[in-house]
Parts: C-alpha cells; structure tokens; sequence
C-alpha cells in the first residue's frame, strides 16, 4: 500500500501537525445569568455548575473568567414576575436590572465584550418574544419595543446586540436605532436561524420565562427546514446584520455549515442548555467522559463552521485546562 493515513496518526505531535479545526478561547462566548440582590449565587437544578448571579458576584465570574483567557460573555436576565408586564417595559426602563448589569461589566472591565440578548420574553407577562393580542404575536409592532431595548443596551455599554426574538425585520429596525443614535460601531449578532427546540428547557428553567400560553413555533422556525435558514440569513445580512447565529447548535450542524458555505459574515452557534444539560445528565450516570465527550462537541460545532460558540461550557473547559 502506498497511502497509508495512519502515518499521520501514529504519534500526539504528530496528529496536532494535521490538525485541521482548532479551538480556542477566543472561539468561546459564556452565558450569564442575572438576578437582582447581593451576594447571590444560587445554581440552576436542570444545569450542574451553572449559577444565577447577582452583579456583585457577576463581576467576581466575569473576572476569574477573564484571568482564564475567556473574555465574551452574554447575559442574560432573571426577572421578578412582579415587574413583568405585556410590553416588556422594564426591558428598556433606566436603572433596570440588565442595564445596571451591561454598566457594571463594562466599567469593571472595560476589555471584555459584552453581547447582550435582545427579546420581550424575559420580561413580557405573556412569557413571548412578542406581543400578544387575542392568542396572535404581533409583528411589527414587537420592533418597536425591540429598538428601545436594543438602544438601552447600547447606551449603558454593550459591545454587540443579540436580537433572539426572530421577528420579521428586526435586524434592520435594530440597526436604524442604532445609527440614528450614533451607536454605529455597536454590533448586530442576529439569531438567524433559531429553531422551535425541545432543548431549551433547562435555559427557561433558568430564568423562568416559559410561555404562559401556547408555543413559539409561530415565529421559531421549524426543525424541518434547511432552505428555510437560507432565506432568513440573507434577510438578515442585508438587513445589517455583522454575525448570523444557528440555535439550537448539535442537532443543527448542517445548518451552521450551510450558512458558512454561502455567506461571509462569520457564524455563530449557541450550544443551548439542553445540550449541556444532556451530557451533565450522562456524566453523572457515568456514561460518557466528561472531558472527551465536551470536547467533541465544541469542536463538532466550530468544524462545522462556527466562528463563536456560545457555550455553557466555555469556563470549564478553560478552568480544567482542557483547551
């Protein structure tokens, strides 16, 4: 024989010298949850290891983290019922929660970039990413409240906006704000293709923003369809959009590489709690090995074209010294 691909196994240094897909931390984007108070700290049960913070010890995570080499997070909020109401206005109401968070992050550590997510269902009383009237989401409508959030964000700091909300239009309703406000240089990381997932149950758990009322799939998009992420991303990219984002990330790995085989602006994939949550469950039990099998999967999802990986992941992988 002559080929012999095994030659290029035979040894570690070897196989590192071939290596064709690399990981690194600047891959990594780490998700955050916030509640309000002190010195909190309490984990979320359907996701071993990872916690809901309060800001004080949101700066004390964002900074071991930053000590590691991780150096992007996205935050997200945990709301008190008693705040939520039908127009999602403590999304954009000075002093909230999240803004005080974006402000804290930013002006302890001004080097990081804080992505922020952008949708109604954290704080709608609905538990929707748009408004409700009569059982039906309303469209254009929602972007209204989207800007004023997406503009909250950006005045109180953060680096990129992350609409997640998936109405139409949103990306270009987000970015006109955004310019109109003189926040040019903030980023646009667009939930371009996120999918109506069985996987996001232990993330709603985490922040208790299920829907009160029906499902998403009016505006999520069906797991059925490939084309489908296609016609959302190019809208999204003509739209003003600097990153397209596939969610759920494993059960979508076509789909994050059809986006990179067809467009230029770089990938994201949100490595969702359900999956994390899967492989905690199973390296409980002792099936799988945590290390290899966490591994695996981040590289899967950044062979398949993922530029940024929004992962729960992300610390540990770091803190273990596995990446």
């Amino acid at each position: 024989m002559l080929q012999r691909p095994r030659r290029n196994r035979k040894s570690e240094v070897i196989r590192q010298m071939v290596q064709e897909t690399v990981l690194q931390p600047a891959n990594l984007i780490f998700p955050l949850f916030i509640v309000d108070g002190n010195a909190q700290k309490t984990e979320v049960n359907s996701m071993p290891g990872i916690f809901r913070h309060s800001i004080d010890n949101l700066l004390r995570e964002v900074e071991s983290c930053a000590k590691l080499g991780l150096k992007a997070f996205d935050l997200f909020p945990n709301i008190e019922e008693s705040l939520k109401d039908k127009y999602a206005t403590e999304s954009y109401r000075e002093n909230s929660l999240y803004l005080r968070a974006i402000k804290e992050v930013k002006q302890h550590f001004p080097e990081v970039c804080v992505v922020t997510d952008v949708a109604m269902d954290p704080y709608s009383s609905d538990g929707h990413d748009g408004i409700v009237e009569n059982g039906e989401i309303l469209n254009d409508e929602t972007l209204e409240v989207l800007g004023k959030m997406a503009l909250a964000h950006a005045q109180a700091g953060a680096d990129i906006i992350a609409p997640s909300d998936m109405m139409d239009g949103r990306v270009a309703y987000i970015r006109k704000v955004l310019d109109e406000n003189k926040f040019t240089n903030v980023s646009i990381m667009s939930y371009a293709a996120k999918y109506a997932s069985a996987f996001y149950g232990p993330f709603r758990d985490a922040l208790k923003s299920a829907p009160k009322h029906g499902d998403k799939k009016s505006y999520q998009m069906n797991p059925a369809n490939q084309k489908e992420a296609l016609i959302e991303a190019r809208l999204d990219e003509e739209e003003g959009a600097d990153f397209l984002m596939v969610k759920p990330a494993l059960p979508y790995l076509d789909v994050i590489k059809l986006l990179h085989d067809n467009f230029e602006l770089p990938i994201a994939a949100y490595n969702v709690s359900g999956e994390y949550a899967m492989i905690k469950a199973a390296v409980q039990k002792g099936w799988l090995d945590e290390r290899r099998s966490i591994m695996e999967v981040l590289l899967g999802i950044r062979r398949a074209g993922a530029t940024a990986i929004l992962t729960y992941h992300a610390k540990e992988v770091l803190e273990k010294g596995w990446l």
